[in-house]
């Protein structure tokens, strides 16, 4: 048996996360102060999402760029990124986020101040779960405002100068 979960978009996944998690981080966040709150859930989130990574590198059975750029479509389902690649090669996945209706979403449910806790900040682990040796830098996203997402993964040897 199959699970139903897998049937959905990984963007219809997180907003029926955000739909129960949202108002349980904002009544934490009255008991317990913003900060504390949100260090909780970023170190939850990127422990589900480094296991998420790694899970995904055993399925590929590939850890490579090549191989993590093939997820891109599950990222894109259901119109839910749009991307410009700029650059695929073995040491180098470059690409901007030029919509983002995970941003949109939190937005129109009221959490655009939680939507980086709960997705952006995800990227970083999964990739580090996926494989070590590869490292992304992104220096803006649309959720807190930015005309794009800049996404720059590398091979760790290909990012030492």
């Amino acid at each position: 048996m199959s699970d139903p979960a897998s049937r959905l978009t990984l963007l219809e996944r997180r907003e029926i996360e955000a739909r129960i998690v949202g108002p349980l981080l904002r009544g934490f966040i009255d008991e317990f102060g913003r900060e504390r709150t949100l260090a909780v859930v970023r170190r939850v989130i990127a422990d589900l999402a480094r296991q998420t990574g790694a899970d995904l590198a055993r399925s590929l059975g590939d850890v490579s760029l090549a191989a993590f750029a093939s997820i891109l479509d599950q990222w894109r389902a259901g119109g839910a990124l749009e991307i410009e690649l700029l650059r695929l090669d073995p040491d180098h996945l470059d690409f901007n986020v030029t919509r983002c209706r995970f941003a949109e979403m939190y937005r129109a449910l009221g959490l655009e101040d939680l939507g980086f806790s709960l997705s952006c900040c995800r990227d970083f682990a999964v990739i580090e779960g996926f494989n070590p040796e590869l490292t992304l830098d992104r220096t803006q996203t649309l959720m807190e405002g930015a005309p794009c997402c800049d996404f720059r993964f590398r091979r760790r040897s290909a990012s030492q100068p």
